[in-house]
């Protein structure tokens, strides 16, 4: 892996929160969709800017998550970019087949209309195609 201190200058800027992370959301290069918003460490902003591959942390498996992995559905860098604060990533992403482990384009498929929530997407992909089994429930840790 590229040594570390080459990223210093993008590692200064960005403000990671006590547990070392910083929210960062992925949007579609061309159309601007909104896909999907994770969280990132040093080592998963390092990896993605080295590899052009983008690379979470996953909370729940307390390790690096690499988008895709499991389902086949990567993302790739197309833009790095740091907020005002400092405290909020945007990454511009090529995004392969589907960004949510629901099966959908966006994990931001309901939204409020009319008094209630209104399921906005439809399914593209089985999820049980991605994973190989049915899933309930997440914190944006699949795939």
């Amino acid at each position: 892996m590229t040594d570390a201190t080459a990223f210093d200058e993008v590692l200064a800027a960005i403000r990671f929160t006590a547990d070392g992370l910083v929210p960062a959301i992925a949007q579609a290069e061309g159309t601007g969709e909104i896909l999907m918003m994770a969280w990132m460490n040093r080592d998963a902003v390092i990896e993605t800017l080295t590899t052009g591959r983008v690379c979470y942390w996953s909370r729940s498996r307390g390790g690096l998550w690499r988008k895709g992995e499991t389902s086949g559905q990567v993302q790739r860098l197309k833009d790095f970019r740091v907020d005002c604060d400092g405290d909020t990533l945007l990454l511009i992403v090529e995004q392969d087949g589907v960004a949510c482990h629901t099966g959908r384009r966006s994990c931001f498929y309901r939204a409020w209309r009319d008094g209630k929530l209104e399921i906005i997407q439809a399914v593209e992909t089985d999820p049980s195609l991605l994973y190989g089994q049915p899933h309930h429930g997440h914190d944006h840790n699949h795939g």
